[in-house]
């Protein structure tokens, strides 16, 4: 079924682009054009055509079509492997910069999210939750733990603490959907504020066993801190596969620290004229 799949997506591509000599390469042509494919057309897991039926299908040389399917192995859109074939692979997921839900920030992404809940307390929360909340020891917290999955795969491990009396109700949400909806939709609570720090670790036997890695494998460690108004309402730490998850963060020149612009630069001593006192 793959293999018929392949060629119905690669027909369609020969339809509608071809390797044509000219000033842009060959390589960087057929690049695209597989870009195209694996984002557009073939699903995450799928083998793409051989080397030499590459070659053949687009009249280019085999070196060619390795140069182009090798900078799309670099990018992360394709997996080599070895004895098998190259597959496309799983897009990754990268956080919106707003405040949202996981279940929103997959789907503006056009991934499909869903939710397994691990397990439901309510518990005395850990030292740095209760400074989080302004909590004593005695004080409880409600805590959620859920396996967040993407197009059907695991992606990260959450666990989530809650202020009880800012978020009332939330054991009796569906916690398999957005939280953040439903506590806006019945409650009329929003999070209007959220600060998250980020951080690198390694999977451990927990971690590994739950989103399918080998132990030891790259996580990126997400801990959020949300509030409603000026108060805090929930401290929730996610572990996600280094793998389907990626973090860009758009950076810019301070104002203060630009380079000048000489068109409006003046002399700062009005005593200096063209080079003489």
């Amino acid at each position: 079924m793959d293999r018929a799949r392949n060629e119905i997506a690669a027909g369609e591509a020969d339809r509608i682009a071809r390797v044509l000599d000219g000033p842009i390469p060959k390589y960087a042509q057929l690049r695209e054009i597989l870009r195209h494919l694996v984002e557009r057309e073939l699903p995450s897991g799928t083998a793409i055509p051989s080397e030499r039926e590459l070659a053949r299908r687009y009249a280019v040389s085999r070196l060619t079509v390795r140069n182009a399917v090798g900078q799309l192995v670099d990018e992360g859109l394709l997996r080599r492997i070895r004895g098998h074939g190259t597959f496309t692979v799983r897009r990754r997921a990268e956080p919106s910069p707003r405040l949202s839900s996981f279940t929103d920030d997959m789907r503006s992404r056009g991934l499909t999210p869903d939710s397994k809940v691990l397990s439901i307390a309510t518990a005395v929360p850990p030292e740095p939750v209760r400074r989080t909340f302004g909590f004593g020891p005695e004080n409880t917290a409600y805590r959620i733990r859920r396996l967040r999955l993407a197009d059907g795969a695991p992606i990260a491990v959450e666990d989530g603490w809650y202020h009880p009396g800012l978020v009332p109700g939330l054991l009796d949400l569906d916690l398999t959907g957005s939280v953040y909806a439903q506590l806006a939709r019945r409650h009329g609570v929003r999070f209007d504020t959220a600060c998250q720090t980020v951080t690198a670790a390694t999977a451990g036997e927990h971690h590994a066993r739950l989103l399918g890695l080998p132990l030891g494998a790259p996580l990126l460690v997400l801990r959020r801190i949300s509030r409603v108004g000026k108060r805090a309402a929930e401290d929730t730490t996610s572990w996600y596969r280094g793998d389907r998850y990626r973090l860009t963060v758009s950076l810019d020149t301070a104002p203060d620290i630009r380079a000048p612009d000489p068109d409006r630069i003046t002399n700062p001593n009005p005593a200096v004229q063209g080079g003489h006192r």
